[in-house]
């Protein structure tokens, strides 16, 4: 193993993970946040709320009020002045119902004095939710969804209708107050009215559109559902004011910024890759090919989540797997290629991700490994652990999907 490389792999995946910790993103968020001359209430929902609602209270001193929704043993410790609460996930219940309705109630009679401050993170569809229909029939039609291979814009175009929170909806509840929005963005691109269903974001779909999803799909719905796709959800909201924080585009900068600490002229490929784990491994190690007789320290990033095309039944994760489906490609070079996931845990193991470079491939060879056998056996944990090619980092408390690098050191003479 190059011990300079690795070095300088760990680093990285530090700085980046750091800049998008709920902590670090809250309170970066809450510099442009100027609260009324009214009460200021606090609604967190997610995964990470808990963590961004202390944040949130940390900064401001007190907050009059708040409300926390999360998921089951995600709650670490009472915060001031805050109701926690804990719901089921991914998969609503009777507790997340309970956790809106209370943050409903808490938000219920303000004044354009009052400030919200909103804070969410992935896992909110599930955990933060009012349906204006039974629970029972809400999740059968969302299964009926599911099973007729409906995409998720029209599971979200028919859920908001069915919603009394999501598409808008609690930002105007909230009104005339004013609603601070905080978003840890789980979904590539940012499109806020997809995390978790856009519970503070006015909804481009329509009725029309969901009424033609139902009749593309041939939904069963009782009169009240079919009745609730034909009532508009808010297109505008001139209450609500929005900061995405922590989102891939913010580890791929931090990554960056470490990247050119350390020598390297960053380059970001993309911050929306969503392909094969194996095919970006290998598409990084060309890219290294490519560059190595450049002379030229250069880090190449790539941020989103890959997938992993399960072929066997080893153990490993999206990030293990890229990065061992690079180590052929680097074989002999003087370069390195690492991929790590934000929430700490890739896939069903205890390690962040994988790292590799230049010698991996000689290493597992010696140890009578073959990559591609290992691949096809989806067991990219043992052989990395094999040559202390695994990433860890601990659970993270974020989730702000991977980052990939390809490390090119400069190259003398």
């Amino acid at each position: 193993m190059n011990k300079t490389l690795r070095a300088h792999a760990d680093r990285i995946v530090s700085a980046s993970l750091q800049a998008v910790l709920p902590d670090e993103a809250v309170q970066r968020a809450l510099r442009s946040f100027t609260p009324g001359a009214g009460k200021t209430l606090l609604v967190s929902t997610g995964k990470a709320a808990w963590q961004m609602a202390k944040a949130a209270v940390e900064a401001l001193g007190h907050v009059d009020g708040g409300v926390v929704v999360t998921k089951y043993d995600h709650v670490k410790g009472e915060i001031p002045g805050v109701v926690c609460c804990e719901a089921g996930h991914p998969v609503p219940d009777e507790n997340s119902f309970a956790g809106t309705q209370k943050a409903l109630d808490l938000v219920s009679g303000l004044t354009a004095d009052d400030s919200v401050l909103f804070l969410l993170s992935g896992g909110g569809s599930a955990l933060f939710e009012k349906p204006l229909i039974s629970g029972e029939e809400l999740q059968d039609i969302t299964r009926q969804l599911l099973a007729s291979g409906a995409d998720i814009v029209e599971m979200n175009t028919i859920r908001k209708r069915l919603s009394g929170v999501k598409g808008g909806k609690f930002a105007q509840a909230c009104a005339p107050a004013k609603v601070f929005s905080i978003v840890l963005s789980d979904i590539l691109g940012d499109p806020l009215d997809m995390i978790a269903s856009g519970p503070a974001c006015p909804d481009s779909s329509t009725c029309a559109q969901a009424k033609e999803i139902a009749a593309k799909y041939r939904l069963t719905l009782s009169p009240a559902a079919r009745a609730l796709l034909g009532v508009e959800t808010p297109k505008v909201l001139d209450n609500v004011t929005t900061r995405i924080t922590g989102s891939v585009r913010e580890l791929c900068a931090a990554a960056a910024k470490e990247c050119s600490a350390l020598g390297y002229e960053p380059v970001l490929l993309t911050d929306q890759l969503d392909c094969v784990a194996r095919e970006a491994g290998r598409f990084l190690a060309d890219i290294l090919r490519t560059h190595a007789l450049s002379g030229k320290a250069m880090a190449f990033l790539a941020g989103g989540e890959t997938v992993v095309q399960l072929t066997g039944k080893g153990l490993g994760g999206r990030n293990q797997e890229l990065a061992l489906a690079a180590a052929p490609g680097i074989a002999g070079l003087d370069a390195a290629v690492f991929s790590v996931g934000s929430d700490g845990t890739d896939g069903p193991t205890d390690a962040a991700g994988g790292y590799t470079d230049g010698e991996t491939l000689a290493a597992l060879t010696e140890k009578g490994i073959d990559v591609f056998s290992v691949l096809q056996n989806n067991d990219a944990y043992h052989a990395l652990q094999a040559v202390d090619g695994l990433l860890f980092t601990g659970p993270t408390g974020t989730n702000v999907n991977d980052v990939a690098v390809a490390l090119l050191p400069a190259r003398n003479g």
